[in-house]
């Protein structure tokens, strides 16, 4: 078949011309989410578990001495995918990952350097056997606790839909305090929503996170804040067999509230099975394990 230049598909590609239109770098973006323990120092209380995402620090500029989500250029013959799980194995060693994309970020202004469109991607993974490594573009990499806190919402007289969070990431290894308040504006275009985005960083902060990397990170926990009610990402950041007070700190975490203990499990009682195996936890009498129950899925997922 010819086109109306008189040209076949072979000569059409034969003579274009891939200069002709300017080419915007591509690159991945990696955040990488687990779970550590805070141990109470009351051997009678459970410990409690916090969510913790890996971050790098940047040694060139720009944004030099900040601290950034892991991520790099994908190479010309390299799929987007497959450039992020190579971006993610490049700073920690893994297995049994979760991993999905999040989100494209194209503004054009996003990288001082040139015209950078990225792909991020979430993954979530249990941190027994994780054991991160520093490549040759990063000084540093640091485990934070993060956590993003609603402080207030309301709407206006024109209906804009206004919330106040505030964001924090915290090293306690590495003394490092990043906190920022966001403002998020819900501006309703007929049946579609767009999101305006403020941020300023609180004064106690003692650093900074690089190029767009604090609006990234707060979409990606509202991300799994939605995602946690109908699918099953809360396992991913768990051992295979776990306690069901475990399982509702991680579900309480991921929502950023509380649930009540009865109705969690009997809406959890759905989709895991208990195992015969125990685990002791402080000085209460031993907690029986349970896993997921895969069978059940598909057919007894319903929103928390």
């Amino acid at each position: 078949m010819k086109d109306i230049k008189g040209l076949t598909e072979e000569e059409y590609l034969e003579k274009y011309n891939s200069s002709k239109y300017e080419k915007p770098s591509l690159t991945v973006d990696i955040l990488l989410f687990t779970l550590d323990e805070i141990r109470n120092e009351d051997i009678k209380r459970l410990p409690e578990k916090e969510l913790k995402i890996l971050l790098v620090k940047r040694n060139e500029h720009p944004f030099i001495g900040t601290w950034g989500i892991s991520g790099g250029f994908v190479d010309i013959n390299e799929s987007v995918d497959n450039a992020a799980y190579r971006e993610l194995t490049k700073d920690a060693n893994i297995e049994d990952v979760y991993m999905e994309q999040l989100y494209t970020w194209g503004e054009v202004n996003r990288d001082q350097r040139m015209r950078v469109v990225s792909a991020s991607y979430i993954a979530l993974v249990n941190k027994q056997g994780l054991k991160e490594k520093a490549g040759d573009e990063v000084n540093d990499l640091a485990w934070f606790s993060i956590s993003k806190e609603l402080i207030s919402d309301y709407t206006t007289q024109n209906g804009q839909l206004i919330k106040n969070y505030i964001i924090s990431l915290i090293s306690n290894e590495k003394d490092i305090k990043i906190i920022y308040k966001i403002k998020e504006t819900n501006i309703f275009i007929g049946f579609n929503t767009k999101v305006d985005y403020k941020f300023e960083v609180e004064k106690s902060s003692n650093s900074t996170l690089a190029f767009d990397h604090v609006e990234i990170l707060s979409y990606a926990l509202e991300r799994m804040s939605n995602k946690v009610q109908y699918t099953t990402i809360a396992f991913s950041l768990l051992s295979k067999n776990f306690t069901l007070t475990e399982l509702q700190q991680v579900y309480e975490l991921l929502l950023g509230r509380k649930l009540t203990k009865p109705n969690f499990r009997r809406w959890i009682s759905k989709i895991v099975e208990e195992t015969s195996y125990t685990k002791r936890e402080g000085s209460y009498r031993p907690s029986k394990l349970y896993t997921l129950n895969k069978k059940l899925i598909l057919k007894e997922f319903i929103n928390i």
